[in-house]
C-alpha cells in the first residue's frame, strides 16, 4: 500500500494476461496523465474480454482525456448497453456529447440522472453549463440558483451565474459573481479565466491579463486561459506575445479551433498569409461549421489573395449557418459586386437596407456607400458600426499647459506611401505654413521605400509609426506629442485607426478626405466638406459638425508628374476607330442600374465601345460580358484594362474619349486623375456625399455642365458628346489648361482654406466655445 504509482507499474507488467492487473495499470497510467498508454491497457482488456465489467467505461474515459470524443461517446454507449441507467456513465457520456456540440443529447443524459438524484449540485452545474451552450440563459440561471440553494457555498455555481451574465452582456454583474466564487475558492482557475473574459469585454485589459495569469499559475495547462490571454494581447497590438500564447494553447490542445483562428489573424497581420490560411483550413477541418474561421478565411482569400470564388462560397456558408453573423451579408454582397455576380442583388440589397433600418450589424459603412444613396441610412449604418466596433472611451491624457505657439496638426493614415491618398495629399503636407503649424504624421502603415515615401518624409516635421502599437499606446503617443487637431485620413477606409480616435487623444478630431461620409462617432468633432458634397439641408445626417470650404473639399497635388504619352490604342488592345466610353473605378462601384444606363448609351451609339478597369478576378469580365449580351449589346464591345502602376495607368487614360461615372458611389481620386490627364468625366449627382464628389470636382475645373441630375440627362449628355467630337475636343483642351489654373489643382489655395478651418477650430477651443458648424471665408487668407 505504500508503493508509488511509478513503483507499481513494473509489478502490473508481471502478468499482462490478468485483466485486473491491466485495469489497475490503466488507472495508474491515467493518474499519471499517460493517457495513450492507459488506453492501450484498456484496449487489451476489451480485446481479451469485451464483457469485462467497466472496460468500455474505462476506455471511454481514456478516450475523453485524449479529446477523441466521437470514439469516447461510442465506448460509453457500449458501457450503457451493459449497465442501463448507470449515473456515472450517463454523466460521462453527457460530457463527451457536449464536447461534440451535441448539446441536446448531453442535456438528456444529465436530466436522466437528475430524475434519480435531483439534489446533486455538481450535476446541476453540468446541466447549467450545457443550457448556456444552448443559449437558454433563463433556465441556466435557474439551474445554478437551484444548486446554490442545495449548497450555498458552491463556487462553481456562482461561476456559472457569472457566465450567464457574461453571455447576456452584463459584464460588471458577471465579475461580481466571479469575485464571490473566488472568495470561496481562490484557486478556482475557471473563475479567474472567466473573470478575465469579462474584464476584456469591459476593455480593462491589464486586469484581464492579470486574471488569465492567475488562472495559468493555478493550472498551467489551462488551454482556454492561454487562448484568452493571446486574444487580449492581440487586442493590445502585442502580436509576438499573442502568437506565443496561441502556440502554447495549441501545444496543449492541437485541435483548439479558437487558437487556430486567433493565430491565423496574427499571422495574416504579419503577412505570413500562407501560414494563416493553413491555420484556418486546419480549424475548419476540425470543425467544418466554425463560422468565425469561415468568415476570416473569406476575408483572407479575397483581401489578401484576391481569390473570389472560394471566398464567396465561405461567406454564403457563414450566412447559411448564422444569418445574423455581423457584417457577413454586406461582405457577401460587396464581393458579388466586385465580380459582377448580380443574381439576387436587389433582394440582398433590400435585406441589408432592412437590417440597417432595424439597427443591425449587417454591413460595414465603407461597403454601404456603394449600395445606398440615402444620407439618413448611411448615417445609421455608420452609427451602428462605430458603437459596435469603436465605442468612445476617452482615457485620461496628460496635456501640456496652454501656451502661445504654433498649432500642432497630427495626420493619422495607413497609406503614407505609394497610394492614392498620398497622391492627393502630399502637396498639402508640403504647403502647410510652418510659421503657423507643426505637422506630424502618425503612420499606421509601412515604409515601402519608394519615392513617394521619401517625399512624404521631407514634407512632414516628423513621421511616427503606430501600426505596431495598441490602441492605448498609440493614443498615448499622440497625446504625448500634444496634438491640437488630429485629422483622420482613413475613417472606415484602408488601414484605419478608429480605435485610437475612440480614446480621444486630441482635443479636436477631424474627419477628412479618406471616407466620404459621416463616421457616426461623437468623438469626431468635424467633417471637412464643400457645399457640393454636403448641401445645407443634409447637414443633419452628419454626426460631426460640418465645415464648408469655399472651393472643392478635395486637395490635389499640383506637382504631380504627368507621364509621357507616346502609346497607341493598339498597345492597350483598343480599336483605333471606335469611340471609347470608359471607367477606371474599382468594380464594386458598378451596379446593375448603372450598367443598364451604360448599355442604353452603347445601343444608341454604334461604333462605340466600353473600356472598364478590371481589378478583381476574371469572373468580373466574364459576368459583365454576359450581362451585356442580356441587354442586347455585343460582348465584343467590352474591353478590360488590367491593373497597372499609377504612372502607367495615367498614361493609358488619354485613349478614352469620355469617362462614364458610377452611382451611388462616384469616382473620387480616379476622377481627379483622369481630369488631370484631360479626359472629360460625366456624372450623375447623387444624394449622399460619395455620390456627389464628381460634381464637386467638375465644378472646380469649370465643367459643371457635365454633372447631370438623373439617368436620362446623364445618357442624353453622353450621347450629345458622342455626336460632337469638336465639343469634346474643346473640353479636353480646357482640362489640360486647367492644370495650371483650375481651383481643383491649386494645392496652395486648398491648403490655405484648410489652414483657415484649422485655425478657427483652434481659436474656438482656446475660447472654450462649443463645437459648431461653420463656413470658411475664402478671403480670410
Amino acid at each position: 500500500h505504500t508503493l508509488s504509482l511509478h513503483d507499481a507499474l513494473p509489478i502490473f507488467k508481471i502478468a499482462p494476461q490478468q485483466l485486473e492487473f491491466l485495469v489497475f495499470r490503466g488507472h495508474a497510467l491515467q493518474n499519471l496523465r499517460r493517457f495513450e498508454e492507459a488506453l492501450a491497457s484498456f484496449d487489451r482488456v476489451a480485446e481479451l474480454n469485451p464483457n469485462f465489467p467497466g472496460v468500455h467505461f474505462n476506455r471511454g474515459m481514456a478516450l475523453s482525456y485524449l479529446r477523441r470524443y466521437d470514439a469516447a461517446t461510442a465506448s460509453l454507449g457500449q458501457a450503457l448497453a451493459a449497465e442501463p441507467g448507470n449515473p456515472d456513465i450517463l454523466i460521462a457520456r453527457g460530457n463527451t456529447l457536449r464536447a461534440l456540440g451535441r448539446r441536446t443529447e448531453a442535456l438528456a443524459d444529465y436530466d436522466t440522472v437528475l430524475k434519480q438524484y435531483p439534489t446533486w449540485p455538481e450535476l446541476l452545474f453540468n446541466r447549467g453549463i450545457v443550457l448556456i451552450d444552448l443559449a437558454r440563459f433563463d433556465e441556466a440561471r435557474a439551474t445554478f440558483e437551484q444548486a446554490l440553494k442545495i449548497k450555498p457555498d458552491y463556487p462553481n455555481a456562482l461561476n456559472g451565474l457569472g457566465t450567464v451574465d457574461y453571455f447576456l452582456g452584463r459584464f460588471t454583474e458577471a465579475i461580481g459573481h466571479f469575485d464571490r466564487a473566488l472568495a470561496l475558492d481562490p484557486n478556482l482557475a475557471e473563475a479567474h479565466n472567466n473573470r478575465g473574459l469579462a474584464q476584456h469585454r469591459l476593455r480593462v485589459y491589464d486586469e484581464a491579463l492579470a486574471s488569465f495569469g492567475r488562472a495559468l499559475t493555478l493550472k498551467p495547462d489551462h488551454a482556454e486561459a492561454w487562448n484568452n490571454w493571446g486574444l487580449t494581447l492581440k487586442e493590445l497590438g502585442q502580436s509576438v506575445r499573442a502568437l506565443e500564447c496561441f502556440n502554447r494553447t495549441l501545444a496543449i490542445n492541437p485541435q483548439h479551433v479558437d487558437a487556430l483562428n486567433g493565430r491565423a489573424g496574427i499571422l495574416e497581420n504579419m503577412r505570413r498569409v500562407d501560414e494563416a490560411l493553413a491555420d484556418l483550413n486546419a480549424a475548419l477541418k476540425i470543425k467544418p461549421d466554425y463560422v468565425h474561421a469561415l468568415y476570416n478565411r473569406a476575408s483572407l482569400q479575397w483581401g489578401k489573395l484576391r481569390i473570389a470564388g472560394p471566398a464567396l462560397e465561405d461567406l454564403k456558408r457563414v450566412i447559411q449557418l448564422q444569418p445574423d453573423y455581423p457584417y457577413a451579408r454586406g461582405d457577401m454582397l460587396h464581393l458579388k459586386m466586385f465580380v459582377a455576380d448580380w443574381d439576387d442583388v436587389d433582394q440582398e440589397k433590400q435585406r441589408i437596407d432592412d437590417g440597417v433600418n432595424a439597427g443591425e450589424r449587417v454591413v460595414q459603412p465603407f461597403i454601404y456607400q456603394a449600395l445606398s444613396d440615402l444620407p439618413a441610412a448611411l448615417q445609421a449604418c455608420a452609427k451602428i458600426h462605430a458603437t459596435d466596433r469603436f465605442p468612445g472611451a476617452a482615457i485620461p491624457m496628460k496635456r501640456a499647459a496652454a501656451r502661445v505657439r504654433k498649432i500642432r496638426l497630427g495626420y493619422v493614415c495607413g497609406e503614407f506611401r505609394e497610394h492614392t491618398t498620398s497622391h492627393l495629399t502630399v502637396g498639402l503636407f508640403e504647403s502647410h505654413d510652418r510659421d503657423k503649424f507643426e505637422v506630424i504624421a502618425f503612420d499606421n502603415g509601412r515604409d515601402d521605400g519608394g519615392p513617394m515615401r521619401r517625399r512624404l518624409e521631407n514634407a512632414f516635421d516628423k513621421i511616427i509609426p503606430i501600426a505596431a502599437l495598441s490602441s492605448h499606446d498609440a493614443a498615448k503617443c499622440i497625446a504625448d506629442h500634444d496634438i491640437d487637431i488630429l485629422i483622420n485620413l482613413n475613417g472606415y477606409y484602408g488601414l484605419s485607426r478608429m480605435d485610437v480616435f475612440a480614446l480621444r487623444p486630441a482635443p479636436i478630431q477631424v474627419n477628412y478626405l479618406g471616407f466620404p461620409g459621416t463616421l457616426g462617432a461623437d468623438y469626431i468633432d468635424y467633417i471637412v466638406a464643400d457645399r457640393d458634397v454636403i448641401p445645407e439641408d443634409q447637414e443633419r445626417y452628419y454626426t460631426e459638425k460640418v465645415v464648408i470650404l469655399p472651393g472643392c473639399y478635395q486637395v490635389n497635388d499640383a506637382k504631380r508628374v504627368t507621364p509621357a504619352l507616346g502609346a497607341t490604342r493598339a498597345e492597350f488592345g483598343l480599336p483605333d476607330d471606335a469611340f471609347v466610353f470608359c471607367n477606371f473605378s474599382e468594380s464594386y462601384k458598378l451596379t446593375p442600374k448603372t450598367f443598364e444606363s451604360w448599355m442604353r448609351i452603347l445601343r444608341e451609339a454604334p461604333g462605340s465601345v466600353l473600356w472598364q478597369l478590371q481589378t478583381s478576378s476574371t469572373l468580373f469580365a466574364d459576368n459583365l460580358r454576359r450581362e451585356a449580351q442580356n441587354r442586347g449589346v455585343d460582348p465584343k464591345r467590352l474591353f478590360f484594362a488590367s491593373f497597372l502602376p499609377h504612372q502607367e495607368h495615367l498614361r493609358r487614360t488619354v485613349w478614352g474619349d469620355l469617362f462614364l461615372d458610377t452611382l451611388p458611389c462616384n469616382a473620387h481620386s480616379t476622377a481627379s486623375d483622369v481630369l488631370w490627364m484631360g479626359l472629360p468625366v460625366i456624372t450623375c449627382r447623387g444624394k449622399g456625399f460619395a455620390g456627389r464628389v464628381a460634381a464637386s470636382l467638375l465644378n472646380a475645373v469649370g465643367l459643371s455642365e457635365l454633372a447631370t441630375e438623373n439617368a436620362a440627362a446623364f445618357e442624353a449628355k453622353a450621347l450629345e458628346l458622342w455626336r460632337s467630337p469638336d465639343a469634346l475636343r474643346t473640353m479636353r483642351q480646357k482640362l489640360l489648361h486647367a492644370r495650371d489654373s483650375a481651383p481643383l489643382f491649386d494645392t496652395l489655395a486648398t491648403t490655405r482654406d484648410l489652414e483657415a478651418a484649422y485655425t478657427i477650430m483652434a481659436e474656438r477651443l482656446q475660447r472654450g466655445d462649443p463645437i459648431q458648424r461653420f463656413d470658411v471665408d475664402g478671403s480670410r487668407h
